[in-house]
């Protein structure tokens, strides 16, 4: 089953607007400034791009922690260059994230839930979809190819009755009260 264009930006819409609150709110707990408005609005468009390229069919938990650990990444690299003395103060131009330990577990933190959050929103969004489309299926009528009507021919032959069987008496059913 394939999304159409509607159901595509629905689902990137929300995929980046949970992706970059998270992101925001694991770097601002991890010890980071607030992203700037026009940084968060980066992130935004381009977690939202890579969504709306991934989510053309229904994907599985580990595709979507990929794409969530890929973002996460960009997203806290994003955030981290407002300016050389964010960098020099947080250690960035040494050793990236893997020199503050309380901003990489915030992200770790943030892509964990937020994969678990969207895997099963995507499954239990799937299968309403596929229960949805069995009962649309069933509802439409088939598509049956237009003919001209024909009259049915009837043959009858009549069939004489034997001298035996005229006779006879047949009565069906239980016997009558006496």
């Amino acid at each position: 089953m394939r999304a159409l264009l509607p159901l595509r930006l629905a689902r990137a819409a929300a995929f980046s607007a949970v992706c970059v609150t998270l992101a925001a709110l694991a770097h601002v707990l991890g010890g980071g400034a607030a992203p700037a408005p026009l940084a968060a609005g980066l992130g935004l468009a381009a977690v939202c791009v890579l969504g709306l390229a991934l989510c053309g069919r229904e994907r599985s938990a580990g595709t979507i922690n990929l794409a969530l650990v890929a973002a996460q990444l960009g997203l806290h690299e994003l955030f981290a260059g407002e300016g050389a003395a964010y960098v020099s103060v947080h250690g960035h131009a040494q050793g990236g994230l893997a020199v503050n330990a309380g901003m990489l577990l915030t992200h770790v933190t943030a892509t964990v839930i937020t994969g678990l959050w969207l895997a099963r929103g995507e499954a239990a969004l799937w299968s309403v979809l596929r229960r949805l489309g069995r009962r649309l299926v069933l509802l439409t009528p088939a598509a049956v190819p237009v003919l001209w009507p024909c009259v049915p021919i009837v043959r009858t032959r009549v069939v004489p009755l034997q001298p035996g069987v005229r006779l006879c008496v047949a009565r069906r059913g239980p016997p009558l009260p006496a």
